[in-house]
């Protein structure tokens, strides 16, 4: 278990690493950028760099740790990368079903090969599965997923780099939106925030507001620290609620969490 700093989950779980551009949304990779600073200090699971791997030594993680947690899968890859290997992947979900005391949050950009996988084999009911929705040049990535049978299905619009405009969320439980940070990141308006919102809020989805990042919501570039997380100075830190697969421990964390 790897503590982490992404606002919306509690630790982090990478069996494979690294990864390979597929659009505009990974243009500034944060974890490309992470696996390279490894790299120079001399990781030896990042002695290739960004190149997708698989890591086996990482796989049994989760089963050591008895503590209801909230894991990210992967911060550092994608498990539905075109080089990833199905028996590899099954053991991953092996692992997961062993630990339904955890819920584990899947994120890809390659929802089609998501749905695919999942066509085949049964979703654990302490799996949520997400896509990327960076721009509106990607919405089509929603149907992919909008009718898997995981007990939560949701969107990152992160890095939000588009308006997305009209968006059908029928099926989704969640949506978590946050600008793009570092040096060459680039400016998310206000007004794609708040279409988000306010197309939530009409069709009771959860809405989770991550971060300006590098640009203001007054457009100025600055700390993404001081940019903050205000909304309308207001702080929206929404989660889905649980369908009774949950650790009721953990479903009262993320209650508190909402309310924080």
């Amino acid at each position: 278990m790897k503590p982490t700093k992404i606002e919306w989950t509690q630790a982090t779980w990478n069996p494979t690493i690294g990864c390979n551009k597929v659009s505009s949304g990974c243009k500034n990779c944060y974890a490309e950028v992470m696996a390279k600073r490894l790299q120079a200090m001399g990781n030896k699971d990042y002695q290739d760099g960004f190149k997708f791997k698989m890591l086996p030594n990482r796989l049994h993680e989760p089963l050591k740790n008895k503590k209801p947690t909230l894991y990210f899968v992967n911060s550092m890859s994608d498990l539905f990368h075109e080089k990833m290997d199905y028996a590899f992947l099954d053991s991953i979900l092996q692992v997961i079903k062993k630990t339904p005391y955890h819920q584990y949050q899947i994120l890809t950009k390659r929802p089609k090969r998501m749905r695919e996988y999942f066509l085949q084999n049964k979703i654990p009911t302490n799996v949520w599965l997400g896509t990327t929705i960076e721009s509106h040049r990607v919405k089509d990535r929603i149907e992919l997923i909008r009718d898997l049978k995981a007990n939560v299905k949701w969107l990152s619009c992160e890095p939000l780099i588009s308006d997305l405009g009209e968006l059908d969320l029928s099926g989704i439980d969640w949506v978590i939106v946050g600008g793009e940070s570092g040096f060459n990141a680039r400016a998310m308006q206000e007004s794609w925030v708040l279409n988000i919102k306010k197309q939530c809020e009409k069709q009771k989805i959860a809405f989770f507001f991550k971060q300006w990042g590098t640009w203001g919501g007054d457009g100025i570039k600055r700390n993404k620290k001081e940019n903050g997380a205000l909304l309308n100075d207001k702080l929206y830190r929404e989660y889905p609620n649980l369908k009774n697969q949950c650790n009721y421990s953990l479903d009262q964390k993320l209650k508190n969490k909402r309310t924080s």
